[in-house]
């Protein structure tokens, strides 16, 4: 169950629940890690880009979707969701898979390796 703590902008989620929120066409999943974590394996369909280039490409995350940020343990994504919400987005909007992407891909929930989407 998706979930806020206090002070956070932004909800909690496990890689179970997002992924029944997958192929969602109000939802866009975002990997923020490093190019060589996301070519290891990453969600299917994720837009990628580093959390440390997050704020310079910050007009490519739709205002209008749900924002799912993934990470490898949470950290990074959580920081992408606190840039996020201190750009305007819509905290409502704004998810932290706490579990990352190991667990994502253990799971067999949809992934992609190498460059593809």
């Amino acid at each position: 169950m998706a979930r806020q703590e206090p002070g956070e902008p932004y909800y909690r989620i496990g890689s179970d629940e997002a992924a029944a929120r997958f192929g969602d066409p109000d939802v866009l999943f975002v990997d923020v890690r490093r190019l060589d974590e996301y070519t290891e394996g990453h969600v299917s369909g994720a837009l990628f880009i580093t959390v440390d280039d997050l704020l310079a490409r910050i007009d490519e995350l739709p205002q209008d979707k749900t924002l799912m940020f993934i990470c490898a343990q949470g950290v990074r994504s959580g920081l992408a969701c606190e840039m996020a919400a201190a750009m305007g987005f819509d905290s409502e909007k704004l998810y932290n898979i706490e579990d990352g992407t190991p667990a994502w891909i253990q799971k067999g929930h949809p992934a992609s390796y190498g460059s593809d989407s």
